[in-house]
């Protein structure tokens, strides 16, 4: 088993938390998502999305971080991640989803926006032209380029601000009653957001959940005192922290601002 993965990504760190939690040990290649290892054309073969992660089993390559999640709570069913009872299942399975149908496009933004910008911009032009004009996904690639150049004033950061805000509401909400988020197990529910929850407090954005939501702040302590929080906290890069800490504070009273307009 190999994992191609990078320390930073929310998407990794969804599938390191699983493999924690199984204790399985992939042979890892890490990837600089900053110089563009993504977009090589020996990545691509793996994975055409250009994305993190890839699994690749037996020299099988398998994409989609949630879909990676999956198959290795089905090989390796011990202990497990999915509940039992198919209705709390089926709760498990949309909160899955969440970052799939709107949140992880939200965190890309906000995290360019705020922090990511100021890696691009110290390269040459041309370095970031061609990263660009690599990324398959043209929304994608029109959202970066959108907050490269105008970063938490760009067109798209508002409503992905918005996006994460609703998010956090219905957590904050399935929290107050349960002490994970598919009810009284720790699932795959709970890794799907932990990532995105996880970016925001290293951002110094932890505000959003400290007055009416510290049910979120009370889940996030839980789940950091777990073993399996290795897959994200022994991967930290501190520079990047130090530089996301440091800009998410800085765009914390436009961050505001939006909010109020909602």
């Amino acid at each position: 088993m190999e994992l191609y993965h990078s320390n930073m990504s929310v998407c990794a760190q969804k599938v390191r938390l699983v493999l924690r939690e199984k204790k399985l040990t992939p042979v890892e290649h890490h990837l600089n998502l900053r110089s563009g290892d993504q977009t090589r054309p020996e990545y691509l073969r793996l994975n055409p999305n250009g994305v993190v992660p890839t699994l690749v089993v037996d020299g099988q390559p398998i994409v989609e971080s949630t879909v990676i999640c999956e198959y290795l709570d089905d090989s390796y069913p011990d202990p497990p991640l999915r509940p039992r009872d198919p209705m709390v299942r089926a709760a498990m399975r949309l909160w899955a989803m969440v970052p799939d149908t709107s949140l992880h496009s939200a965190c890309l933004v906000i995290s360019f926006a705020i922090a990511y910008r100021h890696q691009m911009l110290a390269l040459p032009q041309e370095e970031i032209n061609r990263q660009l004009a690599e990324k398959p996904d043209p929304t994608n690639r029109e959202y970066q380029r959108q907050t490269i150049v105008h970063g938490i004033d760009a067109p798209c950061v508002a409503d992905s601000i918005r996006v994460y805000d609703r998010v956090l509401t219905r957590m904050s909400k399935q929290l107050e009653v349960s002490p994970w988020l598919a009810g009284d197990q720790y699932s795959l529910a709970d890794t799907a957001l932990l990532p995105y929850v996880s970016r925001l407090e290293d951002l110094n954005l932890s505000w959003l959940w400290d007055g009416n939501r510290v049910s979120i702040g009370r889940w996030l302590n839980r789940a950091k005192g777990r073993a399996n929080y290795g897959g994200i906290a022994d991967y930290r890069d501190e520079a990047y922290v130090e530089l996301m800490k440091r800009s998410g504070s800085e765009a914390g009273a436009k961050i505001k601002a939006i909010l109020i307009q909602r």
